[in-house]
């Protein structure tokens, strides 16, 4: 590539709604192809992000072909997008060498034994709303139950999809009220409040809603019980999936969290003769190939939504959303949908909070509105939207894991949707003072 054709051209980049052509391009490939097909397997979602990153390369304003590739490119090489990315490589290869070595059976059937036949799904909902509270992070959350959830569903019959809906749920109830998470932090400081504050404020929604998704647990589970008997627990290999969630509980860094699992997992199938040193290597080696679609997916996606950016497409929703505002209730909408569209473009709620953040804030000023309720919302709404897209890192992750498709998950993921039309219904009929 010659130097002239990597040189930066400055460019004017006005709100453009045409920007946002290559996400409608993706959802109609995915979604509505799908559901018109009546198979959720017909469209593999990497060819709907492959057409749709063609799409977004085809239409970018950024000059020379070579000069659009590389933005696409600079896009996928995010650094957020490379964490995730080596988040996916290491929880693949950590998944694979626990279920090669026995952790999985040896967790499941200590999960069954704790838990009544009739609260199996509502146990994985609220040992993951635990987990992510006390860790602050939903990707890690569900890289750590997804497993045992798909192996209950497994040796139980209960629905798998269900099961795996439970975990991404519970996961996403921490990520909006833990005090470590991101999506925390960065709500409190762009909104100017303490997150003590934000705290009572989001709990008051966030807990009545667990509350009820748990009761929808426990009742749509209750037509197919299953009859687990008596099951041994082998103790010594649930030795990894605990040592994995205490360190995470502590707030070790997930990616240590992900290498601790996977040496210990491979020394205490080495000392009980699960596997030998090569099918440990080829255990790792799986479980990352299977990994290889998720990867593919979130490096496309990142390419695909930094063109959005680059083109003003969320320039667009920023000014269409804020500029006819006129009430209170007007205003809290307009950082509802912000945050919401943000999101939707970016698929990472931390940078969609970054960039509506300040822009949440000055709304919020302007009609009165208090910081702790603001942040409480822009929080909400981040959690909510990323919970629930099929191409957000929670749900890939999860379906990836449990190898089935993410729409089956959203049909059961009774938190967020609860979590978001709750919310949506307060700012609708609650007075402006809180």
């Amino acid at each position: 590539m010659d130097n002239k054709d990597t040189v930066k051209t400055p460019y004017n980049h006005t709100p453009n709604a045409w920007a946002l052509f290559p996400l409608v391009v993706f959802l109609f490939s995915y979604l509505v192809v799908s559901i018109l097909a009546g198979d959720f397997y017909k469209m593999p979602i990497t060819v709907a992000f492959s057409i749709a990153s063609v799409v977004a390369i085809a239409q970018s304003k950024g000059g020379k072909l070579n000069n659009r590739i590389e933005q696409f490119c600079r896009g996928a090489a995010n650094s957020n997008i490379l964490l995730m990315v080596l988040i996916f490589i290491l929880a693949g290869a950590f998944a694979q060498t626990a279920k090669a070595m026995g952790a999985i059976d040896a967790s499941v059937n200590l999960a069954l034994s704790i838990l009544p036949d009739n609260l199996l799904v509502a146990g994985i909902f609220i040992t993951a709303c635990f987990i992510s509270l006390s860790v602050g992070t939903s990707v890690g959350t569900v890289v750590a139950l997804t497993p045992v959830a798909a192996g209950i569903a497994q040796k139980t019959g209960l629905d798998l999809s269900l099961m795996v809906g439970a975990v991404v749920g519970g996961a996403m109830f921490g990520d909006n009220l833990s005090f470590i998470s991101d999506t925390t932090i960065v709500a409190t400081r762009t909104q100017g409040c303490n997150m003590s504050d934000k705290f009572k404020a989001n709990v008051l929604i966030a807990l009545p809603v667990a509350v009820a998704t748990t009761l929808i647990y426990i009742i749509t589970s209750q037509s197919a019980l299953p009859n687990t008997g008596s099951v041994t627990i082998d103790w010594i290999k649930v030795i990894p999936y605990l040592v994995v969630l205490i360190t995470a509980i502590s707030g070790v860094n997930v990616l240590l969290v992900l290498l601790i699992g996977i040496v210990l997992s491979g020394f205490v199938g080495l000392l009980t003769g699960g596997f030998g040193i090569w099918e440990w290597t080829a255990s790792m080696g799986l479980g990352i190939n299977n990994m290889g679609e998720l990867i593919i997916v979130t490096l496309l996606a990142g390419g695909i939504l930094e063109m959005i950016r680059f083109n003003g497409g969320i320039d667009w929703i920023i000014l269409k959303l804020t500029s006819h505002v006129r009430t209170a209730r007007g205003a809290e909408l307009s950082i509802a949908g912000l945050v919401s569209f943000a999101n939707l473009c970016t698929a990472n709620n931390t940078i969609a909070l970054i960039m509506a953040g300040p822009i949440a804030k000055d709304i919020a000023t302007n009609f009165n509105i208090p910081a702790k309720r603001s942040a409480s919302i822009l929080d909400i709404f981040s959690c909510f939207v990323q919970g629930i897209i099929p191409y957000g890192a929670q749900l890939l992750m999860a379906s990836g894991l449990a190898m089935i498709s993410p729409i089956e998950i959203m049909q059961n993921l009774y938190y967020p949707y609860l979590l978001g039309f709750t919310t949506l219904l307060i700012i609708l009929l609650r007075k402006r003072k809180v």
